[in-house]
């Protein structure tokens, strides 16, 4: 393809998230905050403070002893990633309920979580109860607002929706760091009566101006459960290796959950890598296209995090903090490309938001609360005489290789045909009838190469491309939801688009403009 003037960023193989910001804008102007971006801002900070990391940072030291933390975190992690499971099976069968905006609803029971997890301070008899109910409630109004936030980025322009998604996560980190200039004893009680409702306010408010006329809105999953199974089938992939992550995170949670002070790395050192992570990602999309594949970026850190992991039982403690807090700030970074990933799919292939969240969610999740139960019981266990740690190190490892083997395709992708540069090649012995044609069919022709030129020239994204080639080379609305394994409606919605970025009416004009380039 020509390579586009815009910056376009690559969130995985396929899909183009294309970025219309114009060149000229400073990376201080990228970073202007909107009300969307900074509420999504705020709720970070407030649940990095609860929620995220291995203390609460906000609470009294002397309360977060270990059974306490341990159980706020274990019942926050399995509602969490319930959330994610009921929300992902819901909207498929029922998606009725998820076009509304439960913005009250979710504000309740955040609220609840944290006026129990309080209570729970000065009711000293009923703290260890208190603070289960609040992890639960915590765990489910969290997964609630990131729904919420999801299904707000993914209803925008591809451009502001990625935009805010930064810019969101980069301020979140700042917040977060300026939530530590507020007297410890006011912040805990600021949190549920002044933050939470501004935040709240910012999702209302963003969520009156979204077209609830979308496909993403109106689709119906099960009158094209193919468009559904495809969906999961291309990005699979990439969940699993978020969630091999997430896994590692987790069980270096669970040492953070036995240690208050190796929590406060955790929690510093995540939200400051989101912010690099941000801060970057804003400033190559400024100067340049910018393609980013989760599965290829996975492959790329995957050695340096096996290795950490195998260090782990030789190098001191202080080993361990940093390595807590550096592998929850990859995570936190790959919870923002989730998110990118998500919204942009949610966009090209006209599906619901909280469905294709909460799948990533719900194996991202699951893999991060087994990673923390896993680590948790190990530090318990000593194995043969192994240190509780080292077995650690091998259950994070072992786990480790098997998710990036199923992840490069298992033996399916071991048994299939390679060709790859050090492959021996046996041409074979009997002539293949076809194979020129087929070299023939796969070469460019006149019209993809003027269609690319359109594509440049009016700043449309890949699967705009995609739509109006087929448009061009005469395919029926129903012919092209077929090739692409989208619906109807999605491709009507595409080809409005398309007029109206070239400023046409018909089919015929769109003919005649591709042979003028």
């Amino acid at each position: 393809m020509i390579p586009s003037p815009l910056s376009t960023l690559r969130v995985e193989a396929g899909y183009t998230l294309s970025m219309r910001i114009a060149r000229p804008q400073t990376l201080a102007h990228m970073l202007i905050p909107n009300v969307a971006s900074l509420g999504y801002a705020l709720f970070l900070a407030i649940n990095a403070a609860g929620v995220w990391g291995g203390v609460f940072p906000f609470l009294p030291l002397g309360f977060q002893t270990h059974t306490i933390v341990f159980w706020f975190f274990l019942t926050q992690s399995i509602v969490f990633s319930l959330s994610y499971v009921a929300s992902c099976v819901g909207s498929y069968f029922m998606p009725g309920p998820t076009r509304t905006f439960l913005v009250k609803l979710t504000s309740a029971i955040y609220f609840a979580g944290w006026c129990a997890l309080i209570a729970a301070i000065y009711v000293h008899e009923a703290a260890l109860a208190l603070v289960c109910t609040g992890g639960a409630l915590l765990g489910l109004g969290s997964a609630g607002f990131y729904m919420l936030w999801q299904r707000l980025f993914a209803s925008q322009d591809a451009d502001a929706g990625t935009r805010d998604i930064l810019v969101g996560s980069a301020w979140g980190a700042v917040l977060y760091f300026a939530l530590y200039l507020i007297p410890q004893a006011v912040t805990a009680y600021l949190i549920p009566l002044v933050f939470l409702p501004l935040f709240g306010l910012c999702v209302s408010l963003r969520s009156r101006t979204i077209d609830p006329d979308q496909p993403m809105f109106s689709d119906i999953p099960r009158e094209h459960p193919q468009v559904y199974r495809q969906v999961l089938g291309d990005h699979w992939r990439s969940a699993l290796c978020i969630g091999a992550v997430g896994f590692c995170a987790g069980i270096m949670r669970s040492i953070a959950v036995a240690e208050p002070a190796l929590g406060v790395y955790v929690n510093v050192l995540s939200m400051a890598g989101m912010l690099i992570a941000a801060i970057v990602v804003l400033w190559l999309w400024r100067l340049k296209d910018v393609r980013l594949s989760i599965t290829t970026s996975y492959r790329i850190v995957f050695p340096f995090i096996i290795t950490s992991l195998l260090l782990l039982p030789i190098l001191s403690d202080e080993y361990a903090r940093w390595l807590a807090a550096i592998l929850y700030a990859v995570y936190a970074a790959a919870i923002m490309l989730l998110m990118m990933q998500c919204a942009q799919i949610s966009r090209d292939r006209g599906i619901n938001p909280v469905f294709i969240y909460g799948f990533f969610g719900a194996i991202v999740y699951t893999l991060h609360s087994i990673g923390f139960l896993g680590g948790t019981f190990a530090e318990d266990v000593r194995v043969i005489g192994v240190d509780p740690l080292a077995v650690v190190a091998l259950i994070a490892i072992w786990a480790l290789g098997l998710m990036h083997f199923v992840g490069s395709g298992g033996f399916t992708s071991a048994l299939s045909r390679q060709d790859s540069p050090e492959a021996i090649e046996l041409v074979s012995l009997k002539p293949h009838e076809g194979a020129a044609a087929t070299k023939e069919a796969d070469a460019p022709d006149r019209i993809a190469a003027q269609a690319a030129r359109l594509q440049e020239h009016f700043r449309l994204s890949a699967r705009e491309a995609e739509v109006m080639e087929l448009l061009a080379r005469g395919n029926s609305v129903a012919r092209i939801a077929d090739v692409l394994v989208v619906s109807e409606n999605t491709i009507r919605t595409h080809s409005k688009h398309i007029y109206a970025k070239l400023d046409i009416h018909k089919r015929q004009e769109l003919v005649d403009l591709i042979e003028s380039f």
